[in-house]
């Protein structure tokens, strides 16, 4: 058994508790949480660290299998350019792909993640989750914007996701985003995802979006055509929120990623859908678009978070905790509880995962990071914070 203190643990199950010694067994299960009322006697088998005892971190969104793309495509072109640039640039020998989704998955096991919701377009990656120490649930993710095309993307999807069960993966079939599937493509996968647990979609990811609904018309229809993927005649869902209501499975929890644009009108209209979450990708909004979303809209609108890195097409790390300095250094006023609480418990909430991972209670293997060089004088992230893995 191994014993562990800090100025700061933060459970998920209450208020901050100061240097309070948290038991785990060999195996990561939390045996105790022992509240000292801040007054810790030195024991010969407590570790002591100087900072903050937290949950695993849970990223509810990645692409692993990008992990090869590292710094291919220049930052803060916009959405249309960066898929562009992305449809020319994701093809690589199956070694490269496979050897830097090891390294990506190993550095984010380091920087304590316990948890990936991780979007699969390929099987290259399966082998890694299998191996991994990492808790992983492929996303596979469907796309089309060509309607006689439409089943066959079904078929390959479902290709994958026999793949994906005959290793034992835990995976779902989910949408690419709103701008990227046919209406025709919608109504096969909610079909076929009826019983989804999870579902993910990005989400308003782009200004653009809107207009290319409404019109067919601006800088993605402009690269669809480019790309050849389309003749120019479309059929689409009308808006987003016709999207998340009417076309994609009520069944399980569904996660939004990115909502760099979203606006409140459709945030109110989208809240209708249960079991509804949020995912922030920071980083990886500022790399493309150079714009971050509307975090006081959606705190003001009781919108659950959850905390995403993106891929590292798109991103420098796959840290959740530089997610989350991103996140304080621009939006100042949100308190470090909640920050832990978005990128652990409710994340682990968003997945269904709740009963192992987001909060350090007894019975419960979260993982324990500790994170350092914090202002707890005034509990927040400094630029130099950092995250080690105690388990």
């Amino acid at each position: 058994m191994k014993h562990f203190s800090a100025q700061y643990i933060f459970t998920n199950t209450g208020p901050p508790i100061k240097r309070g010694i948290v038991s785990a067994g060999d195996d990561g299960m939390i045996i105790g949480v022992d509240d000292t009322g801040g007054n810790l006697v030195e024991k010969y088998s407590v570790e002591f660290h100087n900072g903050i005892i937290i949950p695993g971190f849970v990223n509810c969104h990645c692409h692993l299998e990008l992990s090869h793309m590292k710094d291919l495509i220049p930052p803060k072109s916009g959405l249309a350019e960066f898929l562009r640039l992305f449809r020319t640039g994701r093809e690589a020998a199956a070694d490269e792909i496979i050897s830097s989704a090891y390294s990506a998955d190993n550095e984010m096991f380091r920087d304590g993640t316990v948890l990936c919701a991780d979007i699969c377009n390929t099987a290259f990656t399966f082998a890694v989750k299998k191996s991994s120490k990492i808790k992983y649930i492929s996303l596979l993710e469907v796309f089309g914007i060509d309607p006689d095309k439409a089943a066959r993307r079904m078929n390959e999807i479902k290709q994958l996701s026999d793949n994906a069960k005959s290793l034992e993966l835990s995976y779902s079939i989910v949408p690419h985003a709103v701008y990227s599937i046919s209406l025709t493509l919608f109504r096969l996968i909610s079909e076929a995802t009826r019983s989804n647990k999870i579902t993910s979609m990005h989400f308003m990811e782009t200004g653009t979006e809107k207009s290319f609904l409404e019109k067919h018309k601006g800088p993605l229809m402009d690269s669809y055509i480019e790309s050849e993927l389309t003749d120019g005649k479309l059929e689409t869902v009308k808006d987003h929120a016709a999207a998340v209501l009417d076309e994609v499975t009520p069944s399980g929890s569904l996660i939004l990623v990115h909502n760099t644009f979203a606006d409140r009108t459709t945030v109110r209209k989208v809240k209708m859908r249960k079991n509804l979450f949020w995912c922030l990708c920071p980083n990886a909004n500022l790399y493309i678009e150079d714009r971050l979303p509307p975090l006081d809209l959606l705190i003001e609108e009781d919108c659950p978070i959850v905390i995403g890195t993106d891929s590292l097409a798109s991103n420098k790390r796959l840290s959740i905790l530089e997610e989350l300095k991103t996140l304080q250094r621009f939006f100042p006023s949100v308190p470090l509880t909640d920050l832990i609480q978005w990128s652990t418990w409710n994340g682990a909430s968003a997945l269904g995962q709740e009963d192992r991972f987001g909060t350090i209670h007894p019975g419960k293997r979260p993982g324990l990071i500790l994170l350092q060089d914090i202002d707890l004088q005034n509990m927040r992230l400094l630029p130099e914070s950092y995250a080690t893995r105690l388990l």
